[in-house]
């Protein structure tokens, strides 16, 4: 692999320098470089994981995504004198999730806020950096607490990022200075929104979707010029309002499947991660997410499929025109999103060779999809699933359970709205057959939100989350009257997607899986809730190995190869038992750097401010808090991620006003919300959280007097 003996940020510059002056470098300097930093094209990516296993180029290592690496100096043999070669501490307390990249020894990454690290790959050395300055307030309108980054994209000589804050830069991978840099929002766009995935490149272009479908966002996709940033064209999921021209033929067909006013509340179906281009059919294929609010009765009161939401949508990747779709789940009443990574693969089904779409979505059921048309060959469940007994492979729907109805009777549902698998990464082993999924069995409790329960009315909320099921007070009271909560698990599984056999599966102590990769070594790397960094036996998910990571895990491993000297590398977050933020992690064979343990979290609630409420304002708190305050800060004031609010200080609490409708923290991401919430508003969400203080502090207490109680 070609690499610089020197740091290859000095390097770059070097070269650029001796590219434009006749003065020659020094003769004792020896440089041995690729004529031009990130020399990325279509082929190269296509070919990565054959003619180049050691590098990293593309999310999903190449166009096929398949996770897979051939390398095998590190093997089942040998893991276990794996050990920390390096790691580099990011400031950042919020989740991380990017996949690194690594090109010709440079491996680039991101934080959650989408800034952008250029480091040398072999030791850390950092190279350039580049901050887009997100700008903060963006953090209202995330789904899932907090600031979200899965990586970038490198093709021709740029680095591609796609912000929180919804823009899309190129970077010039040689300086990291910005290129060019263009507002993915459409004119017509409800609601700001975020954007959590990595672009994807291919034929001259940058691909992009969106995040944010509860904030009342209509799903796209946008196609940039690679070169100048100019749109090349946008391709809608949801259809707008039918009293206005259609922007494209897909959306008047889509529009048949829709009923009630569902462009009032955006609809959803963002691509929030998985885009995935095929070379072998010049095609690029979407992964669609969920409606929103989730509730079809809400969104769309006369049913209907609700294309093109938990989808897999085939377009040409020059024009934006469909090509095909397949729903997974028509109609979707659950949050069961089909953006999750698509891995392209060639196999023989019933005796023949088929060139394949592989995808295990939230909804439970693991597909294999003809990637010429688009048809069904195969969906076997991966994980325990009661909303649907199977998939009906002649019409390609699921059949639904009909007792799993929860407009009907609040229920428990698995797969949650979590997924039996979401977006940590599967890995796929071509020789095997055989796919490596982190499952979740995560129950959920879906019932109507309480006014439209009552009056058949709801209320968008603008700039906030709208997911149309029940949450709070109410919710809780619902769940204390219905059956037992089926056990959460998680588990490592060993897949075989053609026969739906579960080849072995390993279950995972904290009920939380990260991203896998898988190896020719005969090792699984992953990463878990707990904060440990594992390799199994992809024979039979024997653990091999461990590492105490300090960390909640959810990013994918990555490996690659620099001087003879094969790395697996993975980025880990801030962890709910540790102070600290997050850190890239790189191991080698004999590696001896010492991880240094942080101190433990401090969860004593101390004692609150008066609590002056009735409990009629207490319910209105509720109702407040849930509204505006819990997506960061947890359903019932809990988060590590965010400030835990049942552990602020007096200071803060005479403060409270001033933070939450003044803005005296915007510089933290805690922007005012005086646009949404009166002063008599805000103090009644200050009086629900002292109540819930109160009741925690005072179980902390219990457990305190009697741990066995």
């Amino acid at each position: 692999m070609l690499r610089s003996s020197l740091a290859l940020g000095s390097l770059a510059i070097i070269v650029l320098l001796a590219a434009c002056t006749d003065k020659k470098p020094e003769e004792d300097v020896q440089i041995e470089a690729p004529a031009e930093v990130a020399a990325v094209d279509d082929k190269r990516i296509t070919q990565a994981a054959v003619d180049e296993p050691g590098s990293w180029i593309a999310y999903g290592q190449s166009y096929s995504e398949q996770r897979f690496s051939t390398l095998t100096q590190i093997n089942r043999e040998n893991v276990s004198e794996l050990g920390l070669a390096w790691y580099k501490p990011l400031k950042s307390r919020f989740r991380m999730q990017a996949t690194p990249l690594v090109v010709d020894g440079i491996m680039y990454f991101t934080d959650p806020w989408s800034v952008v690290f250029a480091i040398d790959a072999a030791t850390g050395e950092e190279i350039w950096t580049f901050n887009p300055k997100t700008k903060r307030e963006f953090i209202r309108y995330s789904c899932c607490g907090g600031p979200i980054n899965r990586g970038v994209a490198v093709y021709k000589g740029r680095v591609y990022v796609a912000t929180f804050d919804a823009r899309l830069i190129a970077i010039d991978a040689t300086s990291g200075e910005k290129v060019w840099e263009v507002d993915t929002t459409d004119p017509n766009t409800l609601s700001p929104f975020n954007i959590t995935a990595a672009p994807r490149v291919a034929s001259g272009k940058v691909f992009i979707g969106q995040s944010s479908s509860e904030f009342g966002i209509r799903g796209y996709v946008t196609a940039y010029d690679a070169e100048t940033g100019e749109q090349v064209w946008r391709f809608f999921l949801v259809p707008g309002d039918p009293s206005k021209p259609f922007e494209h033929p897909e959306m008047e067909m889509a529009a048949k499947t829709w009923s009630g006013t569902w462009w009032k509340f955006g609809g959803g179906g963002t691509v929030w991660n998985s885009i995935v281009y095929d070379p072998d059919f010049h095609t690029l294929y979407l992964g669609v997410g969920n409606g929103a609010p989730w509730s079809r009765e809400i969104r769309s009161p006369g049913g209907g499929d609700n294309l093109f939401l938990t989808a897999i949508v085939a377009v040409d990747p020059d024009t934006g025109r469909m090509k095909w779709y397949y729903q997974t789940v028509p109609g979707d009443n659950w949050d069961y999103s089909s953006a999750m990574d698509m891995a392209l693969a060639d196999m023989k089904v019933d005796g023949v060779e088929r060139k394949v779409l592989l995808q295990a979505p939230k909804n439970g059921f693991a597909y294999v999809i003809d990637r010429a048309d688009g048809k069904v060959l195969r969906a076997h469940p991966f994980a325990v699933t009661n909303w649907a007994s199977h998939i009906d492979l002649e019409t390609g729907r699921p059949v639904e359970n009909p007792n799993v109805v929860f407009e009907e009777k609040p229920q428990w549902i698995v797969p949650g709205n979590s997924g039996a698998h979401n977006w940590q990464a599967m890995s796929f082993d071509a020789n095997r057959g055989i796919l490596y999924i982190p499952t979740h069995d995560l129950p959920f409790f879906y019932a109507l939100p309480e006014e439209f329960a009552k009056t058949g009315a709801y209320k968008i909320r603008w700039g906030r989350m709208n997911l149309g099921v029940a949450l709070g007070e109410y919710r809780n009271k619902l769940i204390a009257a219905a059956a037992p909560m089926p056990e959460p698990k998680a588990h490592l599984k060993a897949f075989d997607p053609l026969t739906g056999e579960v080849v072995w599966s390993v279950r995972n102590k904290s009920g939380y899986n990260g991203g896998v990769l898988a190896t020719a070594g005969g090792i699984i790397f992953q990463g878990d809730g707990d904060g440990v960094v594992t390799a199994f036996n992809t024979d039979n998910g024997e653990l091999l190995w461990s590492y105490e990571a300090f960390a909640t895990i959810g990013a994918p491993p990555i490996t690659y190869e620099i001087d003879d000297t094969q790395y697996m590398a993975i980025i880990v977050g801030t962890n709910y038992l540790f102070n600290g933020g997050g850190k890239l992690m790189v191991f080698k064979l004999g590696g001896k750097v010492d991880l240094p343990e942080p101190t433990k979290r401090d969860y004593s609630i101390p004692e609150q401010p008066p609590l002056t409420a009735s409990n009629e304002e207490l319910k209105r708190g509720d109702q407040l808090y849930h509204d505006i305050c819990a997506n960061c800060h947890g359903g019932l004031g809990r988060s590590y991620l965010s400030a835990d609010l049942r552990r602020m200080s007096l200071d803060k609490h005479k403060a409270f006003q001033a933070i939450v409708r003044g803005g005296i923290l915007k510089d933290s991401g805690m922007q005012s919300f005086a646009e949404f919430l009166t002063e008599e508003d805000t103090e009644l969400i200050h009086q629900y959280v002292i109540f819930r203080a109160n009741k925690d502090r005072e179980q902390q207490q219990k457990q305190r007097e009697d741990p066995n109680g």
